[in-house]
């Protein structure tokens, strides 16, 4: 690769980044506004107009809070859980392809942080390892309420994570790659009926695998009827109750980057990712009718996919949304027996009914 295009990669790496944290803190303004019209009153519409700049007004809050650490805590773990709950948020969102690629002349630049043959493997290290800014961050708050949201926390996502990867050895089993970029480009296809690229989605060979996916994804990300490790009810405040200031957004803007990803990567696995139908007949037509260049005409496609994806991914954050507002959160006991003899059972049963599926040819 020669250096420029490994500038465009880094710059590439930076966009998603900063993509990152303009939708998580732009999502905390979207829990408000979707909270409010489904209660029927009124959002946030003080800070600009219809609110737009509320989520600035919040971050210029939490940035001059004052910091404060308790008693017997161990202040420099203390300052590292949120640190690293947001890290590896951040990081878990560096293999997603946002987009196929654009061409610049002999430059190929492709719209994904770094393309590694494991990526969905990836994407699960950096998931395990935010549930450790969470327990060090309740550990060393020195607070038995903090520490009894962690263990929640910690329990939760081991369990849900069994049954999330045994949905997704399914998909393995009918994609045989870890790649998403490959998994994605899988689900394209340039036959000659448009809508073959929607039958050729993952959705409509795991239906049942995509069902087991999403509700992990709820658990994993700690959003309701799962926040069992932050119900203030119960708990005060879960693991971050001793937290203030920028300390405390990192915990917040950390599980809106979660949902994000985990709308991203649901999307790439089981809806097609960036491809969208009619994709290679509006490729011919702006070459045929257009009379413009192949490179220009994907050039064009590459966006209109880019758009596709984010449309896909606002969907489902708001489904993430609606979600909080309409279901009431489970008891602990239920959230481990739905885990553990419901889910991983399902799971299983689903990798077998595949498995016989692509024996007998039925799915490819």
């Amino acid at each position: 690769m020669t250096l420029p295009a490994l500038g465009w990669q880094g710059l590439v790496v930076l966009v998603v980044f900063g993509v990152s944290l303009l939708i998580a803190t732009y999502s905390t303004y979207a829990e408000r506004v979707i909270a409010a019209f489904l209660q029927d009153r009124v959002g946030p519409d003080r800070a600009g107009p219809f609110g737009l700049l509320q989520p600035l007004a919040d971050a210029v809050k939490l940035f001059t809070k004052e910091e404060f650490f308790p008693a017997g805590a161990n202040r420099a773990l203390f300052v590292f859980g949120p640190c690293l709950a947001m890290v590896t948020a951040l990081m878990s969102s560096a293999v997603i392809p946002f987009g196929n690629f654009l061409q610049f002349g002999d430059t190929i630049v492709h719209l994904q942080g770094i393309e590694i043959n494991v990526g969905m493997l990836y994407v699960f290290g950096m998931v395990s390892l935010g549930v450790y800014g969470i327990m060090i961050g309740g550990w060393a708050s020195n607070n038995k309420f903090s520490l009894l949201g962690a263990i929640r926390a910690a329990s939760q996502n081991i369990s849900y994570e069994l049954a999330m990867g045994l949905a997704l050895i399914a998909v393995l089993m009918i994609s045989g790659t870890l790649s998403l970029r490959e998994i994605t480009l899988q689900q394209s296809s340039a036959a000659p009926f448009v809508w073959h690229d929607i039958f050729n989605w993952n959705i409509m060979k795991q239906p049942l695998g995509f069902l087991i996916f999403i509700v992990c994804a709820f658990a994993e990300t700690n959003r309701t009827p799962f926040d069992l490790p932050e119900c203030e009810t119960e708990l005060i405040g879960g693991y971050h109750t001793e937290y203030s200031s920028m300390k405390m957004g990192l915990y917040l803007f950390a599980e809106y980057i979660n949902v994000f990803v985990a709308s991203a990567v649901m999307s790439v696995l089981y809806f097609g990712g960036f491809n969208f139908p009619f994709q290679y007949e509006m490729r011919d037509w702006l070459v045929s009718a257009q009379g413009l260049e192949l490179v220009t005409a994907q050039n064009i496609i590459t966006i209109v996919g880019l758009l596709g994806l984010f449309g896909k991914i606002f969907a489902f954050i708001f489904f993430f949304m609606w979600v909080r507002w309409t279901l009431p959160r489970f008891r602990y006991d239920q959230l481990m027996r739905l885990g553990w003899t419901i889910l991983i059972p399902l799971a299983i049963f689903n990798i077998l009914l595949t498995g016989g599926l692509i024996t007998f040819g039925v799915i490819k």
